[in-house]
């Protein structure tokens, strides 16, 4: 079970989600390790979220290509 996990932090809580609102949509920034080298700034992508998160919250990412489609 060595699978690899990306660590990112919680810029902005963009919203509620799901039937019940039990799903917060958050916008990430990818925390760079030291083993990852990159050129330009951090990433950034919007997730779906379950359970409790706010700004500044660090979450670990088994699975980090896709991205969110927005709330409308």
């Amino acid at each position: 079970m060595d699978q690899p996990v990306k660590l990112a932090k919680v810029t902005r809580v963009l919203g509620r989600t799901g039937n019940t609102g039990n799903v917060t949509q958050v916008r990430v920034e990818f925390i760079e390790t030291s083993g990852e080298t990159g050129g330009g700034g951090a990433r950034s992508i919007v997730r779906n979220i379950k359970g409790p998160v706010r700004e500044n919250d660090i979450i670990c990412l088994l699975e980090w290509e896709r991205e969110a489609r927005r709330l409308r």
